[in-house]
């Protein structure tokens, strides 16, 4: 997976560069206070154009334009061309470019940059992961108490106050056992900030492909156990997406189950 490690990296450079330079520009409404803006889809494209040229036979799945291509042997590029839109539309600098390459459903490539941070993270599996070349690992950390957890955002549109019942019960259940919850509003910082020891566990209550698979490889590499709703390992059809340091997983579970 080297050279599609390559491919990924060169992509990567070509949307954050967009994301870093260019102009919010307008936004088109998506839903319920959910929109993408004229960078969202600038950086999209980027992508696609150097993937298209790259690896033209394997399809993309792209959080603004859909899938396009057919079955290349189970391998699949999923991409948000900005993870934390909000934010970006905000001035608030956490968001990232998230790209990954899956096969047969399993992330074996990882991408994930932060053009306002100037910092860059990359997984292939078995290969470990890295912040800027460098190795990085989980934390350390061995009990609740000193444990700082991420959690995903709360939910909009359809279905949204249903939802929130189960996120704000996975708030009140945290309160008392972790030293401190955040909210950071990117699916990629939350999990690659678990690979790097920035934080010690994520939990989200969703498992959109293009958000989280870059992150999954990243923080698995990085020796983070990754997981579903249910405890089982994190997959594509995983309610949830869990990322937490090794020592504080089985704690974690028995809390949030």
């Amino acid at each position: 997976m080297t050279d599609h490690l390559a491919v990924a990296q060169a992509a990567v450079d070509a949307a954050a560069a967009i994301v870093r330079e260019r102009q919010i520009g307008a936004r088109t409404a998506k839903g319920d206070r959910d929109h993408a803006t004229e960078a969202d889809y600038a950086s999209e494209d980027a992508v696609r154009a150097f993937l298209r040229e790259a690896t033209p036979d394997i399809p993309l799945l792209g959080e603004e334009r859909g899938l396009t291509g057919s079955d290349a042997g189970g391998l699949l590029w999923t991409l948000d061309p900005i993870d934390g839109t909000v934010n970006y539309a905000h001035g608030v600098p956490l968001c990232a470019v998230s790209l990954a390459l899956l096969e047969n459903g399993t992330p074996v490539v990882g991408v994930v940059d932060l053009p306002f941070l100037g910092t860059r993270f990359h997984a292939i599996q078995g290969g470990g992961a890295f912040q800027d070349g460098k190795p990085i690992s989980a934390s350390n950390t061995m009990t609740l108490s000193e444990a700082l957890v991420s959690i995903g955002d709360y939910a909009v549109g359809t279905n949204a106050e249903t939802k929130n019942h189960a996120r704000l019960a996975l708030t009140s259940k945290l309160i008392p056992e972790v030293q401190r919850l955040r909210m950071f509003g990117s699916a990629a910082i939350d999990l690659v900030w678990v690979a790097n020891g920035t934080t010690d566990a994520v939990i989200m209550l969703s498992n959109n492909s293009w958000d989280v698979m870059a992150g999954v490889v990243i923080a698995r590499e990085a020796g983070a156990v990754v997981l579903g709703a249910d405890g089982e390992p994190h997959s594509l059809s995983s309610a949830a997406t869990i990322a937490v340091a090794p020592g504080l997983a089985v704690d974690l579970m028995r809390v949030i189950s």
